[in-house]
């Protein structure tokens, strides 16, 4: 099994690859409103679209905004590709990412059951648990260096 992660924009012909993506495992399987799941926050992002063999599986995006934390988010894989490394490998990648823009600290609102996922990758919980499109989240932090 080959994994291969590409970094694009909004604005890549590709992009509808990670909305499919997106919609597939946000919408339709943990029935996030559509309108909520694609924002505006896509056309600056920077997305990672994994391919397995060929195949896209799954996406992740990082936002850099002036003035405000990198963050993180929008993590996805298709639920036959789940517990292969696909998020591992998308996760690195967007990590890298960030290191090469010199960005110090990522912030990502981890879902509760990927927190142990996020934990593995260095990422610490803090504050309370809230709720985004009716799932439970935590805030999480990663100091790069």
């Amino acid at each position: 099994m080959e994994i291969a992660c590409r970094t694009l924009s909004k604005d890549d012909p590709e992009f509808a690859l990670c909305a499919e993506i997106r919609m597939e495992v946000f919408v339709v399987e943990q029935r996030v409103p559509p309108d909520e799941e694609m924002d505006e926050a896509d056309a600056a992002a920077t997305h990672v679209l994994a391919r397995v063999d060929g195949q896209p599986v799954g996406t992740g995006r990082l936002i850099l905004e002036l003035g405000a934390p990198a963050r993180i988010g929008r993590m996805a894989v298709r639920e036959p590709f789940r517990r292969l490394g696909i998020g591992s490998a998308i996760l690195t990648e967007l990590l890298e990412i960030a290191r090469s823009r010199g960005i110090e600290t990522v912030t990502l609102a981890g879902q509760l059951h990927a927190i142990p996922f996020y934990e593995r990758h260095g990422f610490a919980a803090r504050g309370d648990v809230f709720l985004d499109a009716g799932i439970e989240h935590r805030w999480m932090d990663l100091r790069l260096g």
